[in-house]
């Protein structure tokens, strides 16, 4: 059989693209050790399409992080141009990667996650009315990003509105998360499969950007130090959340164990990182699996995941779209919704 040309896509525009070079590196030699071909299609400020149809590639090992890469874009971008790609399918990628989303469909399936609210630059005029009895202190974070960038802490309200601030330097949603102490656990999965869950403790009390990506700033305890009651509960919770938005291949589960009976999902990783400080090659190095077989592993699990059918793009390509009659009139506002307060 002809062997595959293999393309790790990497780079992008997002505030993760130093992650992403990193993970993507890494994976490119990890792939290239176990003899595949690969190409390193590092995006950047040419077109996205055209760098990666000059690539000439068979499968696409997605090492993109943030916006434009985890979100959803490259993903249906593959789907038209019928290249197979790791990672969740296009909707999943995108429900993952907005936070807001995210927790409305946690909630729609009765997965517990930490109480929240969002907050635009609008907002800040009345910011202790929308506020109101919430409570501090919060996390605060923007709606669609990853790795905490934009990630801080409040606890009063002019340390609110600073954060709301920076987080609206990414986004133009900020979403106002309540603080829960508890120990952070974050559980890997890959197709359906638990791999395990690490504990992780940052010594500056805050898992923050700093603390995920220097050296020595981060405790990582295997496995976590809650009673194995809990641990098989956090497992569940966890997998309810990845079923919840439809992941598939390599996710991470971030999740809140209190001291109680509580646990809370805070987001699912559709790309985790795969770096020397990123968790999954962790959770996976102690459950048996080194690093070079998880990348192996995660490219065997490239797919087209849409029920379309790929059509083959040209720069003169003409496709003509069917749009069926509508069988019913679909209700819609007669006027905005009401803003959304705290939940």
């Amino acid at each position: 059989m002809k062997k595959r040309r293999v393309g790790v896509l990497m780079g992008g525009s997002s505030s993760e693209r130093d992650i992403s070079m990193m993970t993507g590196e890494g994976v490119s030699r990890a792939l290239e050790a176990r003899g595949h071909d690969v190409v390193r299609v590092v995006l950047g400020s040419e077109p996205v399409d055209k760098t990666i149809r000059d690539a000439k590639i068979d499968v696409a090992v997605l090492a993109l992080h943030g916006r434009l890469g985890e979100d959803g874009c490259i993903q249906g971008m593959l789907e038209l141009l019928g290249i197979p790609y790791t990672g969740s399918s296009v909707l999943a990628s995108a429900l993952a990667m907005d936070k807001l989303k995210a927790k409305e469909m946690f909630r729609l399936h009765n997965i517990p996650t930490p109480p929240y609210y969002v907050a635009t630059e609008a907002d800040l005029a009345d910011l202790d009315e929308l506020h109101g009895c919430f409570g501090f202190p919060v996390v605060v974070k923007p709606r669609s990003e990853g790795s905490s960038v934009g990630l801080t802490r409040a606890n009063h309200l002019g340390e609110l509105r600073k954060s709301i601030e920076v987080a609206l330097q990414y986004d133009r949603f900020a979403l106002v998360e309540r603080y829960i102490k508890a120990t952070e656990v974050h559980v890997g999965i890959f197709d359906g499969r638990v791999l395990g869950c690490i504990e992780v403790a940052p010594k500056s009390g805050f898992y923050d950007y700093a603390a995920k990506y220097t050296a020595g700033a981060t405790d990582y305890i295997l496995p976590p130090r809650i009673a194995p009651t809990r641990v098989r509960g956090v497992i569940h919770l966890a997998e309810r959340a990845v079923h919840a938005l439809g992941c598939t291949g390599a996710v991470r589960v971030d999740l809140l164990v209190t001291e109680g009976e509580n646990e809370y999902v805070l987001e699912v990783n559709t790309l985790p990182g795969m770096t020397p400080t990123s968790l999954l090659p962790k959770i996976a190095a102690h459950a048996g699996i080194d690093y070079a077989e998880l990348c192996e592993m995660i490219l065997e699990g490239a797919a087209l995941r849409s029920s379309a059918v790929a059509v083959p793009m040209a720069s003169t390509c003409a496709i003509q779209t069917i749009v069926p009659k509508p069988k019913e009139t679909i209700p819609v506002w007669s006027s905005p919704p009401p803003r959304l307060k705290a939940v």
